[in-house]
């Protein structure tokens, strides 16, 4: 027996993966807040993306490998500590991903190869200085290779005001 168009809907809300980049900015908290309200009000799940610049030129490849695996300790532990707030609010475990490259570039290789991501959460820059570097490059020339919808949220919204848009 086929499912009703009803059941279908039900089940597309909880497969939807509200994608958030885990920068080092202050927006990211306002990003992630909205981000798991959306899926806890709405039904899905919310993935965390690090991206993790690559380690320059070093003259002992030792020392170069030290480094990497100390970021990628660290992204590790933001991680999982973003992880548990996720699970607290949503209810939910999040998807964690860590990639190494340039921020842009690693996420909209993401954004192609990952089917189970539905919309991008991104928050503007709360001071006025700007949209970010990756918001302009996504709104601008980039924004053909963007294949779901994106939230771009206020940075400055507090938890009251997340509560009531969301």
């Amino acid at each position: 027996m086929g499912e009703t168009a009803a059941e279908k809907a039900a089940t597309a809300k909880r497969d939807r993966v509200f994608l958030v980049v885990v920068d080092d900015s202050a927006e990211r908290d306002v990003a992630l807040r909205y981000a798991c309200l959306r899926a806890r009000n709405g039904g899905g799940r919310v993935a965390l993306l690090r991206v993790l610049e690559p380690v320059g030129m070093i003259e002992w490849a030792g020392v170069g490998v030290l480094m990497a695996e100390e970021r990628r300790e660290e992204a590790e532990k933001l991680l999982s500590g973003l992880g548990a707030q996720v699970q607290e609010i949503t209810g939910g475990l999040p998807i964690l991903l860590i990639r190494e490259g340039e921020p842009r570039d690693e996420l909209l290789a993401l954004l192609e190869e990952d089917p189970r991501i539905s919309i991008l959460v991104l928050a503007s820059a709360a001071s006025g200085s700007g949209p970010g570097p990756l918001i302009s490059a996504l709104t601008g020339r980039y924004a053909g290779r963007v294949r779901v919808p994106m939230t771009i949220v206020p940075g400055g919204l507090d938890d009251k005001e997340l509560d009531r848009v969301t």
